[in-house]
């Protein structure tokens, strides 16, 4: 009787991970249902409850396979060691507490910032002593409250870890291997939670223009310990080049603009600017077409390849800017560019680092809050690369992706085909202006793509086999054109401004620091009222949103430094980031290059052999070149690239997070 007794009360080696998964999932749910009862305007505003709730059981599962992971392997193997049982009573208790101290110290920092804990939390961290002073002096009940209720938390959790490690059952050692590779194997697939190309991420998850309820899809251990790993592309970004004073970097900056300092509105925001649109009549539509990897080479009317009939003859009928080079070599590095007007640095692009998923600028931004309805239409899954957090924390009201197409014609690795985009673009802008609703629309085709499907007999091969880089070009070009045949026909052709430009060329490489022929793209402005020209002047794709707005006859007020191509100006220079290496193109094709932790080189550009020659180069040259790769890196580790009309509240009440 006594051993079977025994043997009822003996638990598996894995009873301790599974009791505190158990426990962690509901302190999760039930924090999160408060922190949505809390918001329940904001959740109910978006429709959001049930996503907010399967997500977020979602992103908790995800959180706990990381967190309890690797105990769960390790327990399954040494389970009999009694100094192991020790340090998993140890990470349990202290895991668990890191989790329930987070969900804690989230309604204040909600309350301060609108958004559960990020990177924010982290940084405030580094202070110590300011911290709590200001926590002590302000905030005394909340941090009291905080600290008992933690370590009452941490005496019960250790308390429970003591129970559940008691009577574990042994396994034999035949058995451990096969246990432990089924943990790592459910582990592994809890964390990555996707079949995907990519494991999640928070944009995954975002559903809705709302920042605030994507946040709370996360939880808070997730959202700051997701910041922190992004704070090494962040920290590189500053100062890899070189050093520079901040007013300093300012001053040449505002010089190479060659605008009055009285254009300049805010002693807090330095690129601040007031803007007068050249067009003064009714203000129109604006429609990005920004194209996947369609680089000049591809561009016959640009020296290209014969691949583009239909931009080809557009070209005759709008504005051509024959000598405009892409920031970077990525889709994001052009989204941040084309949307944002931001320039390059050497981390990954904002629309992938956590402290610009809400309060940076975008034009979409500017034109939401001017009555626009601001959209992304895409192909693909909007979650990809960060995009879908980004746009909606960002000014971008709807997202149109991939589950919103109905029976598409074409789907691929990446999506549905550009003509299926372009229908659905279509649709959209037609019901818009029949609603009387001016727009702005992002619009991101993905056919021309590796592995470069498309659909069958729209196109005439340029070479064998269908598969390969040219014909995929040849039938974005192609797309493009079937989408224009529409917009001529439409109720909203004389009333939007639109611009196709490529997010950069295709696989950029060669022999050089710098490839700077594969940033070479096109960029075409067309609409009614539009004259036809080809502009020679030496442009960047950040002096793109500024024209358009122009065009567009949006003023306002923003921290872009692109110029307006309406005016009689000359940039006279192009930013390109490769990796780790910015280079400063000019004119005149000198060329200043940074790479990390060296001494700027001077390099002159011959474009019939594509070749860099080291050349002398004037200092001042030099200076504006660092000037500029610093520049980004400091608005936005600063969170000053902002219209500065929502930041000021929170400016105010900075280090209130508890």
């Amino acid at each position: 009787m006594l051993v079977v007794f025994t043997m009822k009360k003996a638990h598996s080696p894995l009873f301790p991970i599974f009791t505190f998964v158990l426990i962690n999932l509901i302190i999760l749910s039930l924090s999160r249902l408060g922190l949505a009862v809390w918001q329940s305007e904001r959740v109910s505003a978006v429709d959001g409850w049930l996503q907010l709730f399967l997500q977020g059981v979602r992103m908790d599962v995800v959180a706990l396979c990381y967190l309890f992971g690797v105990p769960a392997l390790l327990t399954t193997l040494f389970h009999s060691s009694k100094v192991w049982v020790k340090i998993l009573r140890l990470w349990l208790t202290l895991g668990s507490v890191f989790i329930i101290f987070m969900e804690i110290a989230t309604p204040a920092f909600i309350e301060t910032y609108d958004y559960r804990p990020n990177r924010l939390f982290i940084e405030y961290l580094i202070y110590p002593k300011e911290v709590f002073s200001m926590l002590a002096e302000g905030h005394l009940s909340a941090v009291i409250f905080s600290l008992v209720f933690t370590i009452l938390a941490a005496v019960i959790y250790w308390k429970i870890s003591g129970w559940a490690v008691k009577n574990l059952r042994s396994m034999s050692w035949k058995l451990r291997p096969v246990i432990a590779l089924l943990v790592i194997v459910v582990s592994f697939l809890g964390a990555r939670s996707s079949f995907q190309h990519r494991g999640i991420n928070p944009a995954m998850v975002a559903f809705s223009s709302d920042a605030l309820v994507n946040s709370l899809v996360l939880n808070s251990g997730y959202s700051v310990i997701y910041a922190a790993q992004q704070f090494k592309d962040e920290e590189k970004s500053s100062e890899m080049y070189g050093k520079m004073d901040a007013d300093e970097m300012f001053r040449i900056v505002k010089a190479s603009r060659g605008r009055p300092e009285s254009d300049y509105i805010s002693d807090k925001y330095p690129t601040l600017t007031k803007n007068v649109a050249t067009y003064q009549g009714k203000p129109k539509n604006i429609v990005i077409l920004l194209q996947e990897s369609l680089g000049a080479q591809f561009i016959g009317t640009l020296g290209g390849k014969p691949l583009s009939p239909n931009v080809d003859q557009l070209a005759k009928e709008g504005w051509l800017f024959e000598n405009l080079y892409a920031t970077g070599t990525r889709s994001v590095r052009g989204i941040e560019a084309t949307t944002a007007g931001f320039t390059p640095t050497p981390a990954r692009a904002v629309v992938k680092l956590n402290n610009a998923q809400s309060g940076f600028f975008t034009i979409a931004d500017l034109l939401h809050k001017q009555g626009y309805n601001t959209s992304f239409i895409y192909g693909g899954e909007k979650h990809f690369d960060n995009m879908a957090s980004f746009f909606y924390g960002n000014g971008f009201k709807d997202i149109w992706d991939q589950q919103d197409y109905q029976n598409p014609k074409f789907t691929g690795t990446w999506g549905v085909s550009d003509e299926d985009l372009f229908d659905k673009a279509n649709e959209t802008f037609t019901k818009l202006q029949n609603e009387g609703k001016p727009f702005f629309s992002l619009v991101f085709s993905s056919s021309n793509h590796d592995p470069f499907e498309y659909p069958d007999g729209k196109i005439e091969l340029y070479e064998q086999p269908k598969a390969t880089r040219n014909n995929a070009a040849k039938y974005a070009d192609y797309a493009l054109g079937h989408f224009f045949k529409m917009a001529k026909q439409s109720n909203y052709w004389k009333d939007t401004i639109f611009l196709i430009v490529a997010d950069h060329d295709s696989r950029v490489g060669g022999a050089s620091l710098v490839p700077i022929k594969h940033f070479h793209i096109p960029a075409l402005i067309l609409g009614n009222g539009i004259s036809p020209r080809r502009d020679s002047r030496l442009v960047s794709q950040i002096d793109m949103p500024t024209t358009l707005l122009s065009l567009a006859g949006v003023s306002g007020n923003y921290p872009m430094i692109g110029f307006d191509l309406t005016q009689d100006v000359n940039p006279d220079r192009a930013f390109m980031q490769y990796d780790q290496t910015q280079a400063m193109l000019k004119g005149n094709n000198d060329v200043v290059i940074q790479m990390p932790n060296k001494a700027a080189q001077g390099y002159h550009y011959d474009k019939s052999t594509e070749t860099l020659t080291p050349k002398e180069v004037p200092d001042a040259m030099k200076k504006e070149a660092l000037a500029h790769a610093l520049l980004g890196s400091y608005l936005y580790k600063n969170r000053l690239y902002s219209s500065g009309e929502k930041n000021r509240q929170n400016a105010s009440l900075s280090w209130r997070f508890f």
